[in-house]
Formats: structure tokens, C-alpha cells, sequence
């Protein structure tokens, strides 16, 4: 990314961040879980698979620009025992089970849609985390192909949005990388009154909106309340941001009832 637009980027967010006070904007650094899996290299199932795609000679980068686009309105409420030719894995953790799609240990190796999402489109789902670490994390606006290539990722190609990230301590809507020191958060008070930055309950069932209705403006909402909106002065639209995934580090979560609705142009 040019010098000159990363410093537009920082400057609208550090705007952001001095009109929100409950938003604040971060240095970089890995969780501690990450840093004790990056001491180890040991190479997890997410990893392995990887390896595994690139030595049968697959392409999921041309795979995901031969997508069909999504034009209306598309569901999945996982009532099956296989994840179907609908999603690309980057990971052999993901699974159907229970009617929901469910991974753990995914270590930022996503599940993508293989549809091409329109620049405006409303991402709607229900999501669980089985852990009272919470870490609910999804993409969107990514290239439908790629994950982490080391142990923090660092190299998304999405926006990124971690409900109750590293040991539910932050909620995070972040462009391109999650340890990214201009990405948006909200740090979570289990004592606080705002609705905003309560903790990510355990097997409790959330109800998450993604949109972009302007080509630019990305909001995010947890049942209805907006967490954090995001005016992206160089939106990621076009060929490589145009897909969906789900996502995990290490914590068991499942998602259901998926609708993605197209808002037009």
C-alpha cells in the first residue's frame, strides 16, 4: 500500500478514535496463545492442509475469481453432514455438524464462501463460541482463497471482525491485519453498562450483521447493536476483495442460519 495512503488511512481512524472514546486504537502484537504457538512451530492440522492443497497442485487463488457472482439473496442453514461444494476450506478443522458449521484450532485458515459478494451486501448469521475466551472472528471483502502464512495474521486480505478476541478482552473490526495499531476496538468491561463491551458469553448464541450499503462504510452489529463503524477512506472492493469466511484461532464456535443480502449498487 502506498506511504501516502496508509497515512490517509491512519489519520481517519486516529479522527475515529478521538470522537469515539470508547474505541482505541492499538499497537501491534501477537496474543499470548499465538506467541507460545509461534515459539513452538510445530505446524497445527490448519497448517498441514495448507501444505497439503499446494503439493496436489490446487489454485484456490484462480478457483475463487471464477466464482459465481452473488447477484440476490443467498442462504445456508447447514442442515446437512458436509460442508457441500458451496465452501472452500483452507482447513480440515471445519465440519458439519448439528445443522451448524463448526471449527476449532482453525489458527486463521478460513472456510470461504465461493460466491463473489457484490461491493454492497448485508452478511447475516448466528455464531457460538463453546469457550469463555470467546474469540468469534469472521472476514469480509477477502480474496475467498488465502489464510495466515505465519502464526499471526498479519497478511489478510478482508476486513476482519474478532468478537471477544485475545481472551475476550477486545472486540475488533480490523483492515488487513488484526494486530494492525489503527485498527478499531472496544475493550470489554464485564462491569461496564455499555451494551457494546460486554463479554462474550459461552454457549450463548449471537446474532451478527455485517453491511456496506455505500461502498465504503462498513458496519458491524451483535443483535442489533452497531459495535463499530468503519468509514474506509480506500474501501477494499474488486477482484481479491470480493468473498466471506468464517474464521477461528483455537477456541471450539459453530455458525448457523447464514444470509447474504446483495444492497445494490
Amino acid at each position: 500500500m502506498p506511504a501516502v495512503l496508509s497515512a490517509r488511512i491512519r489519520a481517519a481512524v486516529a479522527a475515529g478514535c478521538a470522537a469515539w472514546t470508547t474505541f482505541a486504537c492499538v499497537p501491534r502484537g501477537s496474543s499470548r496463545a499465538e506467541a507460545s504457538a509461534d515459539a513452538g512451530k510445530g505446524g497445527s492440522q490448519a497448517d498441514q492442509t495448507t501444505v497439503a492443497l499446494a503439493s496436489a497442485g490446487r489454485d484456490p487463488t484462480r478457483r475463487a475469481a471464477k466464482d459465481p457472482a452473488l447477484d440476490e439473496p443467498w442462504s445456508d442453514d447447514f442442515e446437512r453432514t458436509t460442508l457441500g461444494e458451496d465452501w472452500y476450506a483452507e482447513s480440515a478443522v471445519w465440519t458439519v455438524s448439528g445443522g451448524q458449521l463448526c471449527g476449532r484450532g482453525a489458527r486463521n485458515h478460513p472456510v470461504w464462501l465461493k460466491r463473489r459478494l457484490p461491493v454492497n451486501a448485508r452478511i447475516e448469521f448466528d455464531a457460538i463460541s463453546a469457550s469463555p475466551d470467546g474469540d468469534i472472528k469472521v472476514e469480509a471483502w477477502g480474496d475467498g482463497s488465502s489464510g495466515a502464512t505465519g502464526v499471526s495474521y498479519r497478511n489478510a486480505t478482508s476486513y476482519l471482525f474478532i468478537f471477544g478476541g485475545w481472551k475476550n478482552r477486545f472486540h475488533v473490526l480490523a483492515r488487513l491485519d488484526e494486530h494492525a495499531p489503527d485498527r478499531l476496538q472496544l475493550v470489554v468491561d464485564p462491569q461496564g453498562t455499555d451494551p457494546r463491551t460486554r463479554p462474550v458469553i459461552a454457549n450463548t448464541r449471537y446474532h451478527f450483521k455485517i453491511e456496506r450499503a455505500d461502498g465504503h462504510t462498513v458496519r458491524w452489529l451483535i443483535d442489533d447493536i452497531e459495535m463499530i463503524r468503519f468509514a474506509d477512506p480506500a474501501p477494499l472492493v474488486g477482484t481479491a476483495h470480493d468473498h466471506f469466511a468464517f474464521n477461528d484461532w483455537e477456541v471450539p464456535v459453530c455458525f448457523d442460519r447464514l444470509v447474504v443480502t446483495p444492497l445494490g449498487s
